[in-house]
C-alpha cells in the first residue's frame, strides 16, 4: 500500500497519530484527575477522556479495512481525502465531547461517514469485478 497510495498511507498515519494524541489525553487525565490505573472511570473530566479514547479504537477498528478495501476503488488522491477527513472529524469529535459531550454529533458524522463511503466503495469494487 506504500508505494502505490501514498496519500492514503499518509492519512492511515495521521489517523494512527490522532488515536495516539488521544490516549495521550487519557494519560494526563489520570495524572490531573487522580484515576490511578487501571481504573476506567473516577472523575467526570477523566471519563470524557477516556471515552473519546475507547470510541476511536471503536471507530478505528471497522476505519482501517474499510480504508483498505476501499482505496483501490477510490484511488489514491480520494481514498486519502476520505481519510484526512476522518482526522479531522475525530479531532473535532474530541474537542466538542471534551467541553460537551451533547455536542460531539458534528465529529462523529465526520467520522462515520468517510468509513461508509469507503465501505460501500469497496463492495462497489468486488461487485462489479465479479
Amino acid at each position: 500500500m506504500l508505494a502505490t497510495f501514498p496519500l492514503t498511507t499518509l492519512a492511515l498515519a495521521l489517523a494512527l497519530l490522532v488515536y495516539f494524541w488521544t490516549s495521550l489525553n487519557v494519560g494526563r487525565a489520570r495524572v490531573a484527575y487522580g484515576v490511578a490505573a487501571p481504573a476506567a472511570s473516577g472523575h467526570p473530566e477523566f471519563d470524557k477522556r477516556y471515552r473519546v479514547q475507547m470510541n476511536t479504537v471503536e471507530q478505528l477498528v471497522w476505519f482501517v479495512p474499510a480504508l483498505l478495501i476501499g482505496a483501490p476503488v477510490l484511488g489514491d488522491a480520494i481514498a486519502g481525502g476520505v481519510a484526512l477527513l476522518w482526522s479531522v472529524g475525530r479531532i473535532v469529535f474530541a474537542t466538542a465531547y471534551y467541553k460537551d459531550p451533547a455536542k460531539r454529533g458534528p465529529g462523529f458524522l465526520m467520522t462515520l461517514l468517510p468509513t461508509a463511503v469507503l465501505v460501500v466503495a469497496g463492495i462497489w469494487g468486488a461487485i462489479t469485478n465479479l
